[in-house]
């Protein structure tokens, strides 16, 4: 059995739709389907098509966890996406339990059965700061999101020496493609942008911020299809996949930042000609926005994973493929 958690959201969906494609079925999907006021449509139809063995929800399945009911079951690896994931959430309480005490009770199941592991991070973690390798420096998250990742994160590296399996964070940059239609103000530009563009004909971008121009703030958009691939090669699943243990905390991303501009061309030459307007920036991202990011993959490299990434052009391409 390979256990997905976050199951239904956005990364995890994916991830179990590309394990489908490499033949696995034996797939438990964990997930909280609960109605929830920061989504703007439900999780569920994300697994339209999606065939797994099981499913349960968050709750059950922490208390399953903590009564020792998977002490017996073979688990074959664990892909951890389940979190919050609203940056603008500032119940630090909610944040912590579901995003550090959540992971860590996943964690210890883990490394005492020996199961490869492989779980969600962010870039969040950087905040403002514009330098992007994996050291401590670096790391000011501007949101208790970003926080409450980095403290799980410095768990993780502080019991690394211990782990006798499989456990590698990927610190997920700014991730878009199919299936994130429910995410609300969380989804990613690619799907506000064509919302606008499809709505209106023009697609509504910030004024200059952070020292760039207007549509200049720059991001580093990785496809989610290769979050998919590089969590199915960190877990050990298919034929490519690494065959030793890794531990590690490292960035998921393509090494490259993009416009606003250069989204909005992309999207564009898929959708059709449209205008750009640029609009204040809102009051409530200040001081919790990252005007620019832009992953070191060098971690990532040194970790085994050496496939080539999606170009902005061809994600956004094979996106809108799907409708």
């Amino acid at each position: 059995m390979i256990i997905v958690t976050g199951g239904a959201g956005f990364i995890g969906s994916n991830i179990v739709h590309e394990l489908n494609r490499m033949g696995e079925r034996d797939i438990l999907v964990v997930d909280n389907l609960a109605p929830a006021p920061n989504l703007s449509g439900p999780k569920f139809l994300n697994l339209a098509g999606a065939e797994y063995s099981d499913y349960m929800d968050k709750r059950e399945f922490r208390a399953a966890l903590k009564d020792g009911d998977f002490d017996s079951v073979k688990v074959r690896a664990v892909l951890h996406q389940g979190a919050c994931s609203n940056t603008l959430e500032d119940d630090g309480r909610y944040m912590m339990d579901n995003n550090f005490t959540y992971s860590k009770e996943l964690l210890h199941y883990v490394t005492d059965q020996r199961i490869p592991f492989v779980y969600a991070s962010t870039a969040a973690v950087y905040g403002a700061s514009t330098e992007f390798t994996e050291e401590s420096a670096n790391e000011r998250p501007l949101n208790v999101y970003g926080y409450s990742k980095l403290v799980f994160d410095d768990y993780v590296r502080r019991l690394m020496p211990t782990f006798k399996s499989t456990v590698v964070g990927l610190r997920y940059f700014n991730v878009y493609g199919p299936r994130e239609q429910h995410k609300g103000r969380m989804a990613s530009v690619m799907h506000h942008f064509t919302r606008q563009l499809k709505e209106t004909g023009t697609i509504r971008m910030f004024e200059g911020s952070g020292g760039y121009a207007d549509g200049e703030q720059r991001r580093d958009f990785v496809f989610v299809r290769d979050l998919a691939a590089i969590n199915m090669f960190f877990a050990g699943i298919g034929p490519n996949a690494v065959k030793k243990q890794v531990h590690a905390v490292v960035n998921a991303g393509t090494g490259e930042a993009r416009t606003f501009k250069a989204v909005a061309e992309a999207l564009m030459q898929v959708h059709g000609p449209g205008k750009i307007e640029y609009i204040p920036f809102p009051g409530d991202l200040k001081n919790r926005y990252q005007h620019y990011t832009q992953a070191d993959v060098a971690g990532l490299r040194a970790a085994g994973y050496a496939e080539p990434f999606t170009s902005l052009e061809e994600g956004v391409r094979e996106t809108f493929a799907e409708g």
